[in-house]
C-alpha cells in the first residue's frame, strides 16, 4: 500500500497522475501499441484501428454526459457530419488529409451550436430526445442534399496521403489513428485538470449549485457541445478513411446506443473506463466469433444466418448485466481488482 503521497503543492494535486506504476504502464502500453504492426496481420491492424476510432468517439461522448451530465443520443449524426465532411473535402474539393481531418471536427463543432443552443433549459430524457431528432434530420439532410452530399449514392474516398505517406494502407493509417488517439486522450485528461473540466463536473454534480458559485452554464454547456462534437467529427472523419465508401446507412441509431452503451459499460465520467468500453464493445463481435468456433462452427447456419441479431443480444446482456452487478462499469472492476491486490491478505 502506498504512504507518504500527500500532496505538498497546487502542481501535484492537478498532476494526471504521480505514480511512477503508472506512468510504467502506460509506457509499455504506448509501446506495445507501437510494435503490434510488427507482429499482427491486415485483419489485427483493422480490428486495433477500429477500436482506437471507438475510443475517440468514446471519449468525446463521455466528456459530454460523463463530466458535463448531459445525455446525447445524436452522436451518430456528429459522427456522420465529420465523416461526411472528410470524405467530400478530399473527394470533391481535393483537400490535403492535414486540412481536411481538423476540418471535419472544425465543422462538427460549430453545427453542434444547432442542437446545443436550443438545448440550454432542458435536461435530462428531454435533452436525449431533442439530440436524437438531430441525428435524424443530419441523415435526412444527407439523403436528400444530393448536389453536395451524393444522397444515397455515398462518397468513395480517394487514396489519401499525410506528409507523403499514403495513410490509405493498414499500417500506417493504423498509426495516424494512435497518434490522433493519444493526443485525444491527453488533451481530454488535461482539460479535465483546468477549470474548464471543475466547472464541467460542477454543472454535473448540481448545476444550480455551480451557478450560486459563478459558473455560467451557458457558456460551458455550449462549450461541452463544441469540445465533444469535435473530438467525435474527428472520429468519424477517421472512420471514412478506414471504410473508404461513406453512406448515411453506415450511421443509423444504433450508433448513438452503442456510443451510449460504451461509456456507461466503461464507467461515466471516466477517460480510462471509456477507453476500456471502447475497447471492449470493439472486440465482444471478435471475441463471439472466437467463441461460436471454439464450440461451434461459424459455418454453422445459427452463426451465418443471426449473427447482428447474436451481437446485438450479447450487448444486451453484458449492458444489464453491468448495470445489476457492476453500475461503476468496467473502470469499477478494475479498481476493485487494484483494491483486492493491494489489501491482500487483509481484503474482504
Amino acid at each position: 500500500m502506498r504512504t507518504g503521497h500527500f500532496k505538498e503543492s497546487y502542481g501535484e494535486l492537478v498532476a494526471l497522475t504521480d505514480s511512477s506504476v503508472t506512468r510504467a504502464w502506460v509506457g509499455l502500453l504506448v509501446v506495445a501499441l507501437l510494435l503490434l504492426p510488427l507482429v499482427a496481420g491486415n485483419y489485427g491492424l483493422s480490428l486495433a484501428t477500429a477500436a482506437m476510432i471507438t475510443v475517440v468517439g468514446a471519449v468525446g461522448l463521455n466528456l459530454l454526459t460523463g463530466m458535463t451530465g448531459l445525455i446525447s443520443v445524436g452522436q451518430s449524426g456528429f459522427l456522420a457530419i465529420g465523416a461526411y465532411t472528410n470524405a467530400l473535402l478530399l473527394a470533391d474539393y481535393k483537400w490535403p488529409l492535414l486540412a481536411s481531418l481538423p476540418a471535419s471536427g472544425i465543422v462538427a463543432g460549430v453545427l453542434s451550436l444547432l442542437v446545443g443552443v436550443p438545448s440550454l433549459r432542458l435536461k435530462g430524457l428531454y435533452l436525449a430526445i431533442t439530440t436524437l431528432a438531430f441525428a435524424f434530420i443530419v441523415n435526412h439532410v444527407i439523403l436528400y442534399a444530393e448536389g453536395l452530399t451524393h444522397g444515397p449514392n455515398g462518397v468513395f474516398l480517394p487514396n489519401a496521403s499525410l506528409l507523403g505517406i499514403d495513410v490509405s494502407r493498414d499500417r500506417p493509417l493504423y498509426f495516424l489513428v494512435l497518434a490522433v488517439t493519444i493526443l485525444v486522450v491527453l488533451a481530454v485528461l488535461n482539460i479535465k485538470r483546468t477549470r474548464i473540466g471543475r466547472a464541467f463536473l460542477a454543472i454535473r454534480d448540481h448545476d444550480i449549485a455551480a451557478r450560486v458559485m459563478g459558473v455560467d452554464l451557458v457558456r460551458y454547456k455550449l462549450l461541452a457541445f463544441v469540445i465533444s462534437s469535435f473530438l467525435v467529427g474527428i472520429a468519424g472523419a477517421l472512420l471514412s478513411l478506414q471504410i473508404r465508401f461513406v453512406n448515411v446507412d453506415v450511421f443509423g441509431l444504433i450508433l448513438s446506443i452503442e456510443a451510449l452503451a460504451v461509456i456507461i459499460l466503461g464507467g461515466l465520467g471516466s477517460t480510462a473506463g471509456a477507453i476500456l468500453g471502447a475497447v471492449f464493445l470493439s472486440m465482444l463481435p471478435e471475441l463471439i466469433r472466437i467463441a461460436f468456433s471454439t464450440f461451434g462452427s461459424t459455418q454453422s447456419v445459427t452463426y451465418t444466418t443471426y449473427v447482428y441479431e447474436i451481437r446485438g443480444i450479447a450487448y444486451g446482456v453484458v449492458i444489464v448485466v453491468f448495470l445489476r452487478f457492476k453500475p461503476d462499469g468496467l473502470i469499477g472492476l478494475w479498481r476493485d481488482v487494484r483494491r483486492y491486490w493491494t489489501n491482500w491478505p487483509l481484503a474482504y
